[in-house]
């Protein structure tokens, strides 16, 4: 299915800077207005833009609000701190991070509440978000690999579901933590969670 997002179209290019003030608007209406009370219009004013601007960005409400969710979880990244623990260690924390912000905190639950009764939603989330955050998981284990922590796997099927368990392990224990639980993503937590993690990867791994 393809979004106005993503169609082809003539005229003046995008600007990233107008695309970046938009997104940050919706997340500050989100904040202060709620999935509810956020319109395009109110978002429109508050980035310095025409309304039609966002409809030639954005097909509607729902776009727009995943897009700036999705646009905060870019910002993470895996540095190579010479360990797969450290390099976990350290995604997770920056990911506790980002979540703690009110901004995607407020995103992130509107879009996951609304998704519950809306397919195409929920679709776009695990696209936008989900789907472009594995990008994590793959060069984490691709560097496991290389340092000789995790053993490689060749079959394409046994791999991504790896990439699938690893992240729904790390995303779901973070978010619930987080946002649920209300609890600290603390280093001594990080390093408890780590190290389950690290010793469930080396069971998968071991020879049955």
């Amino acid at each position: 299915m393809q979004s106005r997002t993503s169609a082809s179209r003539t005229g003046r290019p995008r600007s990233a800077e107008a695309d970046a003030a938009i997104l940050a608007a919706t997340r500050a209406a989100l904040v202060e207005l709620g999935w509810s009370g956020l319109t395009l219009g109110n978002v429109a004013t508050r980035a310095g833009v025409a309304k039609t601007t966002l409809y030639r960005r954005w097909a509607g409400k729902n776009e727009l609000v995943v897009d700036a969710v999705a646009a905060l979880f870019d910002e993470l990244e895996l540095p190579d701190r010479g360990t797969l623990a450290a390099d976990i260690e350290g995604v997770v924390l920056q990911f506790a991070a980002i979540l703690a912000r009110p901004e995607a905190q407020s995103g992130l639950m509107a879009v996951l509440a609304e998704s519950t009764r809306d397919a195409a939603l929920r679709e776009r989330i695990r696209t936008s978000v989900v789907d472009r955050q594995k990008r994590l998981v793959l060069e984490g284990r691709a560097r496991a690999q290389v340092r000789g922590e995790l053993p490689p796997e060749t079959d394409p099927s046994t791999a991504a579901r790896t990439v699938d368990l690893i992240f729904d392990m790390v995303a779901g224990a973070v978010v619930h933590r987080t946002l649920v639980s209300a609890e600290p993503v603390d280093q001594p937590w990080v390093q408890s969670f780590t190290r389950v993690l690290l010793l469930g990867l080396a069971g998968a791994a071991a020879p049955s």
